[in-house]
């Protein structure tokens, strides 16, 4: 059983892990940037600007020096995608031992390269276990230890099982899989149709339109994961469907309110400039188009949203292209 473990990460999300990780008689390290943050994790147990309300367990404490994590047996890397092969060279710079199990919570894709998360973890810890955790799981309702359900992917069914242990509690629950791809995949294109969603609610197209939205968005989820080599069944699962309906559906949701926002009439710029937290899915769109446009791979949904973020395109008039589309088969 592990019982030390770290967090690179001290937003919403890294913080809610911890309450999750305590809960399971780990004691956790969280690595942040930000010394206020920290200081106030340490003093006050609580995260005020991230979660507030939430008191956090004792056993949690916060640092600003990586190199306090490199003894800790496993690692979750819960940073934004952009900034998470910094992270990870820092991490690497420190010296941290080939046997740490290192898991990834960012649901993004490396903007340099095209990579999903578990390979850029690959090929800067190229000897070390790595996994992926992902799942219809706010930070919010986690750290309210409310019933959650996730998905833990690993090549090595050993490490899946070991992650699995310490995330397995009487209100946090996860399954394991080898199909690493795909629930990557689903964690990032999730996101990425969070803004669509949120766009209908901006413009109140209503349920139908929200509906329809998301089913096809999931059908492109599945096209795209499958170019990449992942199982189709996957995108049924937590990490796919699961993913989509919490995101596209929940308040809580900072790409949906950032959709939101722009089908009210913001910029861009404006509905980020309004977000205290990152929107994983505005660098996941541009993402997403390039990697679908490499695999030749149809993303109607994907595209318009790229467009509307990066191209200035109304959102209204992307709603329009989407709908006056040549006719065909649900099924092709």
């Amino acid at each position: 059983m592990i019982e030390k473990a770290a967090i690179l990460g001290s937003g919403s999300w890294g913080t809610a892990l911890a309450v999750a990780l305590s809960d399971s008689k780990v004691d956790v390290t969280i690595y942040g940037n930000r010394e206020d943050t920290c200081d106030t994790i340490n003093t006050t147990h609580e995260n005020p600007d991230y979660l507030p309300g939430i008191k956090l367990p004792e056993t949690i404490v916060a640092t600003t020096e990586i190199k306090d994590v490199c003894d800790k047996p496993l690692i979750l890397m819960v940073v934004p995608s952009q900034v998470a092969r910094a992270v990870l060279t820092q991490l690497l710079e420190a010296g941290l031992p080939e046997e740490t199990i290192l898991v990834s919570c960012t649901k993004g894709i490396d903007p340099g390269t095209g990579k999903l998360m578990h390979e850029l973890m690959s090929e800067i810890f190229p000897n070390n276990p790595t996994a992926v955790l992902s799942g219809p799981s706010h930070a919010e309702e986690v750290a309210k230890r409310a019933a959650t359900l996730v998905t833990v992917g690993s090549d090595s069914t050993q490490v899946a099982e070991a992650v699995q242990e310490v995330f397995t509690l009487p209100w946090f629950r996860s399954y394991t899989t080898d199909d690493v791809v795909g629930i990557e995949v689903g964690g990032v294109v999730k996101n990425v149709f969070a803004i669509a969603a949120g766009a209908a609610d901006g413009l109140g197209l209503g349920d139908n339109a929200k509906a329809a939205m998301v089913t096809r968005g999931l059908a492109e989820m599945t096209r795209l994961g499958v170019a990449m080599g992942a199982r189709e069944e996957t995108f049924r699962g937590l990490s796919g469907v699961g993913d989509v309906i919490v995101t596209c559906y929940s308040e809580h949701s900072r790409n949906n309110r950032v959709g939101k926002m722009i089908g009210q009439g913001k910029t861009l710029q404006e509905a980020i400039d309004a977000m205290n937290q990152v929107a994983e899915g505005v660098p996941n769109a541009k993402n997403a188009y390039e990697l679908a446009h490499k695999l030749k791979v149809r993303t109607p949904l994907i595209d318009q949203v790229y467009a509307v973020l990066y191209e200035d395109k109304p959102a209204l008039k992307a709603l329009q292209e989407l709908l006056q589309r040549d006719p065909r088969s649900e099924t092709d």
